[in-house]
């Protein structure tokens, strides 16, 4: 009998020194809880510096090169003298831009055809974030404009909408793949392209294209008035609401506004203007080079049906300027 109680007894006392030494310890659990709470602070901490750290002009370049597909590099010169065009316009418009913000910057010359993505300080300093070719308006026939130069504003005054991603008479998805965000700048008025250049209106916007036959002719001027972007340019500035400025205002204060996309993550000084300027070129600059004839497509034979943009109610709330 003794012989089976030894066990019991070896295992008795292996737990009543288990029992003491927790009791000579009572701190040890809670010391190994703060541990693990304070490392989850700094982990959170971490991950809140990152997030704000989004905000700022050379993170979202960060970004920029990561996400978006068709870049050029733009020299500092460059910069510079673009910086110099978008003070000029903004004078001339009479914008005082007061807060820091994001601009984007588009030049119509047929031998740039570029969108300049600017952060813009509050004392009108300006830095670079990234540059990618465009098309602005091929005037010469029939319903084309040369695309007007001057600040635009963006916002819900003249309401953004998204793209059907149908094919018109063409075979050409003319806002893009379906989801698509159209920047609405509202109607301008612009010397026809055609016939007696008489002034009439427009309806400016910016906007992706179709990706398999118009977006490889990004870098010369194409459309009919309006800018096209490539289609990853248009998510960046999308997502991150980076000329929802109003937008963003409106729906702090409540407002729906259907047309922003859900889980987007808005950086700090988002914009609102889309300026048009024409830097006066004899020939194309290196850092924007024109795409080559072998990459130009030829538009796909297809039925379809125009695409027509969707009615979209005019905003009830008030616009502040």
């Amino acid at each position: 009998m003794l012989i089976f109680l030894k066990p019991r007894i070896a295992l008795a006392a292996r737990l009543s020194a288990r029992k003491q030494a927790r009791r000579a310890r009572p701190q040890n659990g809670r010391m190994r809880l703060t541990r693990w709470l304070l490392r989850a602070l700094v982990v959170l901490g971490l991950a809140g510096a990152l997030v704000a750290s989004r905000a700022g002009p050379a993170e979202l370049a960060v970004l920029y090169r990561a996400s978006v597909d068709k870049q050029l590099a733009v020299p500092e010169e460059e910069v510079r003298r673009y910086a110099a065009l978008t003070e000029a316009a903004f004078a001339r418009a009479g914008v005082a831009v007061a807060a820091a913000q994001y601009v984007v910057v588009v030049d119509r010359d047929p031998w740039v055809q570029a969108l300049l993505l600017l952060w813009r300080s509050a004392g009108g300093d300006y830095a670079l974030v990234g540059a990618s070719p465009v098309s602005t308006g091929r005037p010469g026939s029939f319903d084309h404009f040369e695309t007007p130069l001057g600040v635009f504003e963006h916002g819900p005054a003249n309401p953004d909408f998204r793209a059907e991603g149908t094919f018109n008479d063409n075979g050409i998805r003319g806002y893009g793949l379906r989801g698509m965000r159209v920047f609405d700048l509202g109607w301008q008025r612009v010397p026809k392209g055609w016939g007696d250049g008489a002034t009439i209106e427009m309806r400016l916007q910016m906007h992706a294209t179709d990706p398999d036959v118009l977006e490889q002719r990004l870098g010369t001027v194409q459309s009919k008035g309006c800018i096209r972007i490539p289609a990853s340019v248009n998510k960046l500035l999308d997502v991150h609401g980076v000329l929802d400025a109003e937008y963003e205002r409106l729906a702090r204060e409540g407002h729906r506004l259907w047309v922003l996309p859900e889980g987007r993550d808005v950086i700090a000084d988002a914009g609102r203007y889309v300026v048009v300027v024409e830097s006066g070129r004899s020939q194309r600059p290196e850092w924007s080079p024109g795409p080559t004839r072998a990459r130009r497509a030829i538009a796909p034979a297809r039925p379809a049906a125009p695409a027509v943009p969707p009615k979209v109610p005019q905003p009830s709330w008030p616009i502040r300027r």
